[in-house]
This record gives structure tokens, C-alpha cells and sequence, in this order.
């Protein structure tokens, strides 16, 4: 019999020959082996797998008369069961999200009416298109045929009241995204995960479930819950064991001794974390991979998370090194692996929420940096390596934050400028010296609070103990709620009055009217959206319980219920606001030139927003508004100042909400504001007739927190400000800051210690939240959208995300262009 472990020992001194032979070290570029399985990934046409939907639908049917959270741990049963499985040539890392690479798998339990009104439009998207054979679309209508009436969408719209559902509709409040693909927006805790391993894990169920008493309500519904966490944890198991004796099987028909090597280790890595923890640093990064994966197939969430992978992986690889079992290029390799891993995974989205997640992003965050809970820097060999590993490979996956504190290490962010400088939009910054604090306010432990990650694109939660959405479910399109105000209540797109005004602007004898009518509207709509979540919410906690998911969350186990239901210890949401800038720019037009200095009159601009400025006169109005107003993002006190008050006008009333878990269990349970609004500036900008900031109809508003584009013209510093002035300790759902840099603006190691230096006064200085840079010129871009076949590698950052740019829809791509370019 042959001896594995001494076979694999043997040939694993020619791997890393092999290895160095390559030249994996500081800045080679990537290996044979990661380039052609990156190349395979690029190359994969997108299109969609039905094999979950097909075991999903199977299981409800064969399930119908258990309780739903059982009928999902049958159906993610089934689904690991029959899936296919692979390994491809060559790969470390293994685990398939479907079965074939790049084909995203049909959730029907959430919507399946767009899937049936677009599945001919698929390919003819303007961005985002998937391709499906003819034989594909029909087996998915027979599929669908089933989920009519059953689904998250029809049910979460019928708890909806007939306002609140013309006011999504009207597109002043959106929450479609959750109510058509899952919560998300979460990470569990690895940290524990690597620690217990699945068996430990069920272990834990066991020993819970033996303390029940069945005659009680109460346990016999968390005996439900236990019941289904041991059946998607056993589904788990053997779901890694079907890859441990696939690997094993291509082991014994390999003629090649290194990857014959490579397949048998892959099998014992397989075989011990199925059920045990890991005992080095390749079988937890393995782990950790294994529950990523299969996260995202129990769940159509985006923004699922990997939290702190430099902290909860570092045990394993300097226990490695200290025992000079593995080399950084070993290292590197397998990390670039597992982001082409992740890069893989895809999702289908309907048209229209694609709009507002343009770029097909996922969202997997992985944080790297921070500080221990004794303030010390965090930052550890690991941290270099997973930051060149993401620079090496250069994908939109993972989606790479680094948590900034004033005692960082300077060579450590002296390299994050030299990966910055690859252009692809990675790292993204978050800063400890705004987030910690605020969290200690809201009741987090310190211990907690020191161990927060970044979760999907710039939002912030603690890894393992937060429940679902630290970002909310709902788009508040403020500029519609402005233009409201001004119109007595009156909703210029729809012509409906969902709350009766205060007047019009005609009727307003001062710029305070304005802000009256402004707070009326902004508290309105903000109760309306905490309403519409609660709808959702509820119709997602009793249709789509995540079973597993919840095991994987402190305090789920402890109290029998899932994250839903209000098990985890932390539970904070945010909504995301859209047309901050345009708020800001709108206010400080209307106060000094229709009120102070009255270059325009009150009847005239409403005549002119509602003729979107036309002819020569409407011009000439717009010209004024857009040149002789303040602008946000110029460090200018008049318009950052009237844009904060009236952001804690919606702030103050938003915070007096609970969540549907209040009262279950959670620390918390209350609603906050976040700007991290995706791609959304722009579909939202298109339902908004001309605002008075002088843009004009249909236009996008400005993304994110960031200043409206070409507005910012007095450089990075003075736009720094201007965003430090926002309640940023109030904005914890994150304060999202772009900027676009010339290539040339940080090419010299002066100019990458300059923006560093920049960095330090942002975020220690002046509190700022987050940033995050395009290192792209306005040439390559225009270039880009006539010649996108030259272009298939750029990629720019769109909003707390990076996509490949040619993939994006035109109007998005005319947005990245559009942004100001700054120099240093």
C-alpha cells in the first residue's frame, strides 16, 4: 500500500522546486498554473446552472408537509448530494459553486416572474449578459411552474400595504434586491469554524438537543431548528468527503507525479477538515473555502464575507513556518487560487436589480490590517501575502479592505500604494479611529469591536456575532424626496401625493420653509422604508430560513433560533440613501441664489426643474445653479454644512426604529444610515426629473458620499474635508468615498508616500470613513468603451466594488468616465 503522507513529502520538495522555479516571490507575476486557471475563469462564458433549483424544487415537494426550516435543510441536503463535482487541472483549492465554471445557480424560492419575463433578454443585455441554450430555458420554465405564488417576491409584496407598494414602484424606496435574491451582507466566524470543525459542531447540536423538553413550545421549535443544523452540517461533511474521493479517484489515473502528489493531498486535506479541524495552514484555508462555497449556495445573499482572513488564518501559517512545512510561495499560490475560486462564483439578478449591481459583483469581502483588542497593529506576514496575492491576480474577487489606524505599519502601506497603483481599484480603506468608537457607543464588547471586518463593499459588522445586513434592504432616492418638498408633497415622476406638503416652493417665504418641508418629507419616507423592510423581513424570516449560516453565528446555537429569528448577539441594519452630493448641492442653490442673493426666482425654478432647463432661457438657469452655488466636496462650510443638518434630519428619525428582532434576543436592533449605494446613482438618477443643483432629468446622481462628478475642483484634500464634515459617527452603515487618480499622480514612491501621508490626515485627523481609488485616465477609459476587445483585464472601481469595465452597462461606464480626476 502506498504511503501517502511520505509519497506526498517526497514529492512535494519537487513542487516547490517547481515553485521556484517560477519565480513566486515579491513581484514575479503569477505561476503557469495560476495564470491558466485564471485565464479559464476570464474566458468561461456566463450562463446559469440548474441543478440547485432542480434539487430545491424536488425537495419541497417531497417535504411539503414538514416545517419550512426543515424542508430547506432537505433541499440543501439534496443539492451537496447530486451536484456535480470537479476538479480542474491543476487546482489547490477545490469546490464548485455549479457545475460548470461561471454558470450562476436559479434560486426560485425568492422570484421566478422576472426569470420567466427576461429569460429571452438574457443575452442581449447591455451589461451583465448570460448566455442559455434553448433546452436551458425550457427546463426552467417547467421549473418555475412550480414557485407560482410561493415565492419571496409575491409574498413579501402582499405584506406590503397598497402605498408602500406604489411607492416602490414609483422607485422612491427600492428594496427588490433582498426581496428576489436574500439577505447576505454577513460573515460568520471562522475563527470558531477552524477551531471546532464540523463535528465539533454538531457535537455542540447534540448536547443542546438533549436538554430539551418536548412538552415545552418553546424547545419544541428550537428542536426544529437543531434538527435542521444537524442535517445541513451532515450534508456539509459529505459534500467535502464526494471531493476527498474525487480526488482520490483522479489520484489513481494521474501519470504525473506532481499532481499526482498534489490530488492525493488534496484528498487527506478533504478527509480531515470534513469532519475535524484543520491541522495546517492549506486544510484552513481549504475550510474556509468549503464553507464559503457552500454559504453562497444555501443562500442567494450577496456581500457573504470572510472577515479577518489574516487573523484567523495566521495560527496555521506561522505554525507552518516555525515548522518549515510550507514557503510564502506555496502560500501565495494557494491564496491566488482561492480568489480565482471566488471569482467563479456568479449570480443572476433581474434587469432591474442589476441596474443597482452592475458588474455582476458578489461582493466577498476579505479584511486584512486593524488592530488587536490591545490597540496593537495587527498587520503579520500573512497581511503582505494575502495583499500581494489580490495584487498578483488582479480580479474583482475577493473584494480586498484594509482596516487603517494611526499606528499601521508604514511599510505595509507603502505596499497597499503599490497594489493601488495596478489600477484595479484594490485596497479599499476603512478606519478604525471612526469605526471603533462608534461601535463601543452602540454596546458593542471592546473585544468585539477591535474585531470588526468590512462586509461586501464598505460596510462594517463583527465577524461571526452580527446577524444579516449590516446594509439594510432599502434605496431612499433623496432627491425625489426633495423635489417633493419643494412640489407640496407631490411626487413630480409618479403625480402621486404620498404625504400632503407644507406648500410649494412659491409658497415658502424663507429658506427655513424649505428645510420644514424637507424634514415633513425625509421623516415620511423614512418610516416608509423601515415599514417596507419590516415586510420583507418578516417574509424572509418564515420563507427562507438560512440554517446554515445561523450555525455558524454566535449566539444561534446557544438559543435555538436562527439569525432571523433573532439568535445572533449583534443586530444593526442600515438603509443606503442615493444623491447625497445632489442633496448638499440642491439646498445651498436654492438658499443663496433663489432666497439670498435672488438670481433666480422661486417660480422660476420651478418652471425651469419642470421643463428640465429647456431652451435658451433654461439653459441660462442652469448655467447660474450649476456655477454660482456652492458645491460639495470643495471644503466650502455653506453647502457641507446645510448637507449634514439635512442628513441628521433623516438620521434623527431614522434611529427611532426597531428592527423585527427587537425584543429576541440581539444587542441593538436599531436602524442607521450608510451611503454605500452600490451602483444605484445611476438607475436612480434616471427616475429623477431635473433637480435644482442644475443636473439635468435622468441623469445619475452622485454615487455614493462622494461629490457629484466634475463639482470638485479644488483636489483629493479639500473633498477630504468636505467629507469629514458629514455625521460620519452616525453614518455606520459607511460613509463611501471614490476617487479617480491619474496613472502618472502615484507612479514616483514620493508621490505613493504623499497619498499616504494624505491618508493619515483623512482618517486620523479628520475622522473620515473610507476610501477608495480608480488609477485610471479618462483616455484609457473612452478607448476602452469603442474598443472593449483590447480591454478584457480593466478593471475600475464602480462604487465599494471593482468590475471589469467592458462587462458594464454604457450608462454606467459614461458615469466611471465622468468622475473627476484628481492629481496630488
Amino acid at each position: 500500500m502506498l504511503d501517502t503522507r511520505a509519497f506526498f513529502q517526497t514529492r512535494v520538495q519537487e513542487r516547490y522546486l517547481h515553485l521556484l522555479m517560477l519565480q513566486i516571490d515579491a513581484k514575479p507575476g503569477l505561476s503557469t498554473r495560476i495564470h491558466a486557471l485564471r485565464e479559464q475563469v476570464l474566458n468561461a462564458r456566463p450562463t446559469v446552472c440548474l441543478e440547485r433549483a432542480k434539487c430545491y424544487t424536488e425537495a419541497y415537494q417531497q417535504h411539503a408537509a414538514k416545517p419550512v426550516i426543515l424542508r430547506r435543510a432537505f433541499a440543501l441536503e439534496k443539492t451537496l448530494q447530486e451536484m456535480t463535482v470537479f476538479i480542474d487541472d491543476g487546482e489547490l483549492i477545490v469546490g464548485n459553486q455549479s457545475s460548470k465554471l461561471r454558470a450562476a445557480p436559479i434560486f426560485p424560492e425568492y422570484a421566478v416572474e422576472w426569470i420567466l419575463k427576461e429569460l429571452d433578454e438574457f443575452d442581449k443585455r447591455p451589461g451583465d449578459a448570460f448566455y442559455l441554450s434553448e433546452e436551458t430555458k425550457e427546463e426552467l420554465k417547467e421549473i418555475c411552474a412550480y414557485w407560482h405564488g410561493k415565492t419571496t417576491l409575491e409574498k413579501g409584496r402582499e405584506l406590503m400595504t397598497d402605498t408602500l407598494r406604489e411607492i416602490h414602484a414609483a422607485g422612491i424606496i427600492r428594496a427588490e434586491g433582498n426581496l428576489t435574491s436574500g439577505d447576505g451582507h454577513i460573515a460568520v466566524n471562522f475563527e470558531k469554524i477552524l477551531k471546532l470543525g464540523i463535528q465539533g459542531y454538531l457535537d455542540k447540536v447534540e448536547f443542546k438537543r438533549k436538554q430539551l423538553d418536548l412538552t415545552d413550545w418553546a424547545d419544541l421549535k428550537k428542536s426544529q431548528f437543531y434538527q435542521a443544523v444537524e442535517i445541513s452540517l451532515r450534508a456539509l461533511r459529505d459534500f467535502i468527503n464526494r471531493y476527498a474521493a474525487l480526488a482520490l479517484a483522479m489520484s489513481e489515473q494521474e501519470n504525473d507525479s506532481v499532481r499526482k502528489a498534489e490530488l492525493i493531498r488534496i484528498h487527506e486535506n478533504c478527509r480531515q477538515i470534513a469532519q475535524y479541524p484543520p491541522q495546517d495552514f492549506y486544510q484552513a484555508l481549504q475550510l474556509t473555502y468549503f464553507i464559503q462555497l457552500v454559504l453562497q449556495i444555501e443562500s442567494n445573499g450577496h456581500s457573504v464575507s470572510l472577515g479577518r482572513m489574516d487573523q484567523y488564518l495566521y495560527p496555521f501559517y506561522k505554525q507552518d513556518k516555525q515548522e518549515e512545512k510550507i514557503t510564502d510561495d506555496f502560500v501565495m499560490e494557494l491564496l491566488e487560487n482561492t480568489w480565482i475560486k471566488l471569482l467563479s462564483f456568479l449570480k443572476i439578478r433581474s434587469w432591474s436589480h442589476t441596474r443597482f449591481s452592475a458588474g455582476s459583483p458578489l461582493y466577498q469581502n476579505v479584511t486584512i490590517g486593524g488592530q488587536t483588542v490591545d490597540g496593537e497593529d495587527a498587520v503579520n506576514e500573512l497581511s503582505y501575502l494575502i495583499l500581494r496575492s489580490v495584487g498578483e491576480t488582479k480580479l474583482t474577487q475577493p473584494n480586498l479592505s484594509i482596516r487603517y489606524h494611526k499606528h499601521i505599519d508604514d511599510e505595509f502601506m507603502l505596499e497597499c500604494m503599490q497594489v493601488i497603483e495596478k489600477g484595479f481599484g484594490m485596497p479599499a480603506f476603512n478606519n478604525d479611529e471612526i469605526v471603533i468608537p462608534s461601535f463601543l457607543k452602540l454596546g458593542v464588547d471592546k473585544e468585539d469591536a477591535y474585531n470588526y471586518s468590512a462586509i461586501g463593499c464598505i460596510e462594517v459588522a463583527v465577524p461571526g456575532k452580527w446577524g444579516y445586513r449590516c446594509t439594510g434592504m432599502h434605496f431612499l432616492n433623496f432627491m425625489r424626496v426633495l423635489l417633493a418638498a419643494l412640489n407640496d408633497g407631490k411626487d413630480t415622476m409618479s403625480g402621486k401625493t404620498f404625504k400632503k406638503g407644507i406648500g410649494k416652493l412659491t409658497d415658502f417665504e424663507s429658506f427655513d420653509d424649505v428645510l420644514r418641508a424637507w424634514q415633513q418629507q425625509v421623516k415620511y419616507y423614512a418610516r416608509a422604508g423601515v415599514a417596507i423592510d419590516t415586510a420583507v423581513d418578516t417574509i424572509l424570516e418564515e420563507e427562507v430560513p438560512d440554517v446554515l449560516c445561523s450555525a455558524f453565528v454566535d449566539d444561534c446555537l446557544k438559543q435555538g433560533k436562527t439569525i432571523k429569528e433573532g439568535g445572533s448577539k449583534y443586530d444593526f441594519i442600515s438603509g443606503l440613501q442615493v444623491g447625497i452630493a445632489n442633496l448638499g448641492n440642491s439646498l445651498a442653490a436654492i438658499k443663496k441664489l433663489v432666497f439670498e442673493e435672488q438670481k433666480i426666482s422661486k417660480a422660476e425654478l420651478l418652471r425651469h426643474l419642470e421643463t428640465n432647463f429647456e431652451g435658451l432661457e433654461g439653459e441660462k438657469v442652469r448655467q447660474i445653479l450649476l456655477n454660482y452655488a456652492p458645491k460639495f466636496g470643495n471644503d466650502d462650510n455653506y453647502v457641507d454644512i446645510l448637507l449634514r443638518e439635512a442628513y441628521m434630519d433623516f438620521i434623527n428619525e431614522l434611529k427611532k426604529y426597531h428592527t423585527t428582532r427587537y425584543g429576541r434576543g440581539p444587542i441593538g436592533c436599531q436602524y442607521y444610515a450608510g451611503t454605500s449605494s452600490i451602483s444605484a446613482n445611476v438607475p436612480s438618477g434616471a427616475v429623477v426629473p431635473a433637480t435644482p443643483d442644475g443636473r439635468k432629468a435622468f441623469q445619475p446622481l452622485a454615487e455614493g458620499s462622494s461629490p457629484s462628478s466634475g463639482t470638485d475642483e479644488l483636489g483629493p484634500t479639500a473633498v477630504f474635508k468636505s467629507i469629514a464634515k458629514l455625521p460620519t459617527n452616525k453614518i455606520l452603515g459607511g460613509v463611501l468615498l471614490n476617487q479617480k487618480l491619474s496613472p502618472a499622480a502615484i507612479k514616483q514612491e514620493r508621490d505613493k508616500k504623499k497619498l499616504i501621508a494624505m491618508l493619515h490626515t483623512f482618517f486620523t485627523d479628520l475622522k473620515g470613513w473610507h476610501v477608495q481609488y480608480n488609477i485610471v485616465d479618462r483616455v484609457t477609459l473612452l478607448d476602452a468603451k469603442k474598443h472593449p476587445e483590447q480591454y478584457r483585464d480593466l478593471i475600475v472601481r464602480v462604487a465599494g466594488y471593482s468590475a471589469f469595465f467592458t462587462t458594464l452597462a454604457p450608462d454606467t461606464q459614461d458615469d466611471i468616465i465622468a468622475r473627476t480626476e484628481h492629481t496630488l
